[in-house]
């Protein structure tokens, strides 16, 4: 549906009267319409009974399951919404169509190509079609190949989004600074992916799990290992996971927000499922969690270890093996398996990177990037649990955190309408510190409370929806005994709360200069952006994540069913 609606547009805008005759903006509806229709076609593929146990498809290039058909559902969902926020303009609405006459507009014919030049409206809509195409196919590949096309074509489409406004010197540097170590990072997805074809001779994930439940050969096991820990690199560099995360602040801060919204939820969404997959219904990373190797040379599973938290040299000496070798040489006292050890190292340090960097910043991008980092670290830990409460949590979370997030920046993108936009300059102006903030909730105040409401709700403050997803992860952490990292988790949670405040206090800070506006009614706000569906979709969200304590099953027991159906086929 995507593929042929993206088709479609690219002739709708090389043919010269389409083009001249459809405004701009009608290509981000459109757009949108197409998210929704296809949203519609994944829901009702779920009526189809066999794809409990899951669906190969293009010659098991993808496994279609319950869970890729409800997440892509949701991924397209979200993107519709975030294409609303596109802002619409009557004036270049007027403009765009040929009937209307310029003289009556009083715009001089340097501020007409100005204006075209400013409305990216079309090409951010095929763009962000073509990276939503790739997030659906990542969210069902089960193999190397599919998943490296895949990831590329939904990163090439950001590549893009980035330089999106190709005016701006930031937006350019930022696009350019996101492509190349993004480029590194999908190097290292295909070395990976080279490797594990150069040591089994498969590409398919099944197959290669099937290769190693029975291979006895050492150098197999090893070669597949680096493979994964590659791959996995690569992805936690793409979502931004610390130490990988350096480039995000900057590629967040320097593009508009209209294209950091797009970055900050939907890439993550599609690499963190897939991730997910490989963890329970691939069980690359599972079965290898009770792969040890013997003083022989050979390869043994242990089904009955758990966790971690068991003392590694009493199971050696009560099965008479050697100072064990687990998967890619790593021994010792109370070793952890290297795949959860890197997930666990990474989740610790988003935790402590993410607030305790962002104390320092006054940036408002720049801010929320470490505010997603610190997020991901909440993610990853319950990844690397990788138990049915955990996995449950983590849909959880990634759901909250997706609305949560949304919400924020289109709050953001509505007072950057408000406050930076006047009647004879039609470019978009974006929120970039947060002074710009000060003073706001006497001038706007539903929009400031709702800002509020979202930013506590992030901080993990009661009873909002934010808490409950913070809490199932740390309840799963602490139930398989993850005793320190769930305390540095409740820690950072404090910290990071103190960063989330300053923006309120600052929307809550009078000045003299808000009281004078506020008393003379500046007609500035007349020629806002804000649409009413854009209010709308605000207040909405708002709602769901202020009153989820009323009615939470919804969520609740969506996420359960699908984490029992992971582990359950």
């Amino acid at each position: 549906m995507i593929f042929l609606s993206i088709l479609i547009l690219i002739v709708a805008k090389a043919l010269p009267s389409c083009n001249t005759n459809l405004s701009p903006i009608l290509f981000t509806r459109i757009s949108a319409i197409i998210f929704i229709y296809a949203g519609v076609l994944s829901f009702n593929t779920l009526y189809i009974q066999s794809i409990g146990s899951g669906i190969g498809i293009y010659s098991g290039l993808f496994h279609v399951t319950t869970v890729s058909q409800l997440i892509e559902v949701f991924l397209l969902i979200i993107g519709s919404l975030i294409l609303i926020a596109w802002p619409l303009n009557s004036n270049l609405l007027n403009f765009s169509s040929p009937s209307n006459n310029l003289e009556n507009l009083k715009i001089k014919q340097k501020d007409v190509k100005d204006i075209y030049k400013n409305n990216y409206s079309s090409e951010y809509s095929l763009i962000v079609l073509f990276s939503t195409l790739g997030a659906s196919l990542l969210i069902s590949s089960s193999d190397l190949v599919s998943m490296y096309l895949s990831i590329e074509l939904q990163s090439f489409g950001l590549y893009i989004l980035s330089t999106l406004y190709r005016d701006s010197e930031s937006s350019t540097s930022a696009g350019l600074k996101y492509f190349l170590l993004g480029s590194l990072s999908s190097c290292l997805i295909l070395l990976g992916a080279g490797l594990i074809y150069a040591f089994t001779g498969l590409t398919n994930f099944e197959s290669i799990y099937s290769l190693i439940s029975v291979s006895e050969v050492n150098y197999i096991i090893q070669g597949l290992s680096l493979g994964l820990v590659l791959i996995i690199v690569g992805f936690l560099f793409k979502i931004a996971a610390a130490p990988l995360h350096n480039w995000s602040p900057d590629v967040y801060d320097d593009t508009p927000t209209i294209v950091t919204i797009w970055l900050t939820i939907m890439p993550k969404i599609s690499i963190l499922i897939l991730l997910l997959e490989l963890h329970t219904q691939i069980d690359f990373i599972g079965g290898l969690n009770s792969l040890i190797i013997t003083t022989n040379g050979y390869a043994e599973f242990l089904n009955s270890i758990p966790s971690i938290t068991y003392n590694m040299n009493e199971i050696s000496n009560g099965l008479n093996l050697s100072p064990l070798s687990y998967i890619g040489g790593i021994a010792g006292d109370n070793s952890i398996y290297i795949l959860k050890n890197l997930l666990l190292i990474s989740s610790l340090l988003s935790l402590i990177i993410g607030s305790i960097v962002g104390l320092a910043q006054t940036r408002i991008k720049r801010l929320l990037a470490y505010s997603t980092i610190s997020h991901i670290g909440f993610i990853l830990l319950a990844l690397a649990i990788n138990t049915e409460q955990s996995i449950d949590s983590l849909l959880f979370y990634i759901i909250q955190y997706s609305i949560t997030n949304l919400n924020i920046f289109l709050i953001i993108i509505a007072l950057g309408y408000i406050i930076k936009n006047s009647k004879i300059d039609f470019t978009i102006k974006d929120i970039k510190f947060i002074s710009e903030l000060k003073g706001q909730f006497f001038l706007n105040p539903l929009l400031s409370l709702s800002l509020s409401i979202c930013l506590f709700s992030m901080a993990g403050i009661p009873p909002l929806i934010g808490f409950f997803s913070k809490q199932f992860v740390l309840y799963s952490a602490v139930q398989s005994g993850y005793y320190f990292i769930s305390i540095v988790a409740i820690l950072v949670s404090v910290v990071s709360a103190s960063y989330y405040l300053k923006i309120i206090k600052v929307l809550h800070t009078e000045t003299e200069e808000i009281i004078q506006a506020s008393n003379s009614k500046l007609d500035e706000y007349e020629n806002n952006l804000l649409t009413n569906f854009h209010s709308f979709l605000i207040s909405s969200l708002t709602l769901s994540i202020l009153l989820f304590i009323l009615k939470p099953s919804l969520i609740l027991n969506s996420t359960q069913l699908l984490s029992l159906s992971l582990f359950n086929f």
